[in-house]
């Protein structure tokens, strides 16, 4: 009887009450509140529109994140979430609507998007330990559809047709380059030009870099830029100053192709092993490297050179190996074509060995052999007698690889050299293998490009004008900081703890990523009641918890709007 008199009054609780089903993002929530995204914006973008521009900013990342366009009708998919919790007080899902998120674009650019990144970058090294000390940069392109006029106003970015790392040629396009550190995590990053290029990008960004990482307490010389072949200019190289650099020497300079066979000739290796975090598997095993330290005179500046050779080394080089290799063979046949192979002389046919022995290509040479046989002699064979036969000499061959020169060109084409001015001993010195891995951190940033270059969003019909493509890219990689730091996180505290996280398929892992985490809180309901929220069950199940204090957070990241993660951050070694 006690249960069904209170029966009445817990009904009545659930008056006007409502059911959210967010998924994860009220852990991205957390994280964007932690980054302090809402207020930054603010400071730096003034408006006076009933909703800010830093709220709107969160909810394009929290759109974005839940795997939406962050411009594709959020005024509608804000109508089916708890806004207070996931984006702040004070605004309904109206106040987001086309309009103000178009004004909310041209008031973020008007203020300087690549401004508001660097503020969020210092702020997100600050916050989250961040290992600013290594920075790497590269470019990207995206292809748009819409037919841009040439921009009127310099600091618009020009949407125009250029080299397009997307292979279509046929589109205009825009670049983006992304400065990463920890093999990813973007702290600055801006538009630019459609017909950009890389070398000029990179001059653009070593005469900049001194002024951004100041902000992260680093002086020049106490970090390194870490970028592709295309920093490899004289211009470049004179740009740096005191800064540290790492990148990889391109083959146009004749001192590359001569200082690799060098390092082959000379077999001199260091063996560094395997620099991936993982232990591969059976259909992709990891790399195995090793390293020729030696050094190069560019433009009058010696610098320090380690060859490396990968034996996985980009599959396009021994492509080109088997190629010459094939036209290598055909030249010996092509030789051979034609040839006499039987002799009635045994000198003749000693003689063309001789001279077929002397053929030889670049990877092919040829072996050959004489046999003897009985030939029978010309004329009717007499009748009774045994048939008369004459010795005959038949030449035989091989077209043989010549091992040695075959291997040496595999190998040449397994290497690359890392050019750089960091010192192999004393203070700051890296040795090949970690260099090998700095630079590695490179891919990083190109695996950060793919979560940016979405057609459909940067084709959007707020897109029309340049300046809201800035605006919006910055909003794009305000929300690769969050899921990328959500990542990081995670693998801090399997680092901290020595303990798996649960992975797919209810096995563990040391490596667990941010999607994981997205795919696991499908299911916790949350209901709001007049007096606050509750979740439908006490706990998520314990898959979902593990990953909650992974991130520095507990259950209460889906009831409390103002919930304050604590960062995760790696243990120092001793």
């Amino acid at each position: 009887m006690g249960k069904t008199s209170r029966l009445p009054e817990e009904l009545a609780a659930l008056a006007g009450a409502r059911s959210y089903a967010h998924g994860f993002l009220p852990l991205a929530a957390a994280y964007c509140r932690r980054l302090g995204i809402v207020e930054m914006v603010n400071a730096l973008v003034p408006s006076k529109m009933n909703v800010s521009p830093g709220l709107m900013v969160q909810a394009m990342v929290l759109d974005t994140l839940s795997g939406r366009s962050p411009l594709y009708r959020l005024e509608e998919f804000l109508a089916e979430q708890d806004i207070e919790l996931l984006v702040g007080p004070g605004v309904e899902a109206r106040d987001f609507n086309d309009t103000n998120v178009g004004r909310s674009l041209d008031a973020i650019f008007k203020a300087g998007a690549s401004k508001i990144l660097t503020e969020i970058g210092v702020n997100a090294t600050k916050t989250f330990g961040l290992d600013a000390r290594t920075v790497s940069y590269d470019t990207t392109s995206t292809s748009v559809w819409g037919d841009y006029r040439i921009c009127e106003k310099s600091d618009t970015p020009n949407i125009t047709y250029g080299h397009s790392k997307d292979k279509r040629p046929d589109l205009k396009q825009f670049m983006t380059e992304l400065l990463c550190v920890e093999r990813g995590i973007p702290i600055f990053a801006k538009t630019l030009d459609g017909n950009s290029s890389d070398k000029t990008s990179n001059n653009k960004m070593l005469s900049g870099i001194s002024a951004i990482m100041a902000k992260h307490g680093l002086g020049p010389g106490a970090f390194v830029y870490v970028a592709d072949s295309a920093m490899i200019t004289e211009k470049n190289l004179r740009s740096l100053g005191a800064n540290k650099f790492v990148s990889r020497l391109p083959g146009n300079y004749a001192t590359c192709n001569a200082t690799i066979i060098e390092a082959v000739n000379t077999n001199k290796w260091t063996d560094l092993g395997s620099v991936a975090e993982g232990t591969g598997s059976s259909n992709r095993p990891i790399a195995s490297y090793k390293a020729c330290e030696t050094t190069v005179d560019l433009h009058g500046v010696t610098y320090r050179a380690v060859v490396i050779h990968s034996d996985s080394y980009d599959k396009r080089r021994q492509k080109k190996v088997d190629k010459a290799l094939l036209v290598s063979k055909k030249e010996i046949m092509a030789k051979l074509k034609g040839q006499i192979v039987t002799y009635s002389c045994k000198a003749d046919a000693v003689e063309a060995q001789r001279r077929i022995n002397g053929f030889s290509a670049q990877f092919h040479e040829v072996e050959s052999s004489i046999i003897s046989f009985q030939a029978k002699c010309p004329g009717r064979p007499p009748i009774n007698k045994p048939t008369p036969t004459t010795t005959k000499y038949h030449l035989e061959w091989n077209i043989a690889p010549k091992k040695e020169a075959v291997d040496k060109a595999r190998t040449i084409a397994g290497c690359f050299i890392l050019l750089t001015n960091v010192p192999q001993a004393g203070d700051d010195a890296l040795d090949a293998k970690e260099l090998l891995k700095t630079y590695k951190g490179q891919y990083g940033v190109e695996s950060a490009f793919a979560f940016l270059k979405d057609p459909v969003v940067v084709n959007d019909t707020f897109l029309k004008k340049p300046n809201r493509i800035d605006a919006l890219g910055m909003v794009l990689v305000i929300t690769l900081i969050v899921w990328r730091l959500m990542e990081r996180s995670l693998r801090a505290r399997v680092k901290n703890t020595g303990e798996p996280l649960p992975g797919w398929k209810n096995r563990k892992t040391d490596k667990p990523t941010a999607f994981m985490v997205s795919v696991s809180m499908f299911g916790v309901v949350v209901l709001k009641l007049r007096d606050g929220r509750r979740l439908l069950l006490e706990k998520p199940r314990s898959k979902a918890m593990a990953y909650l204090r992974a991130l520095g957070l507990n259950e209460s990241v889906y009831t409390d709007s103002k919930f304050t993660l604590k960062p995760v951050i790696p243990l120092k070694k001793e």
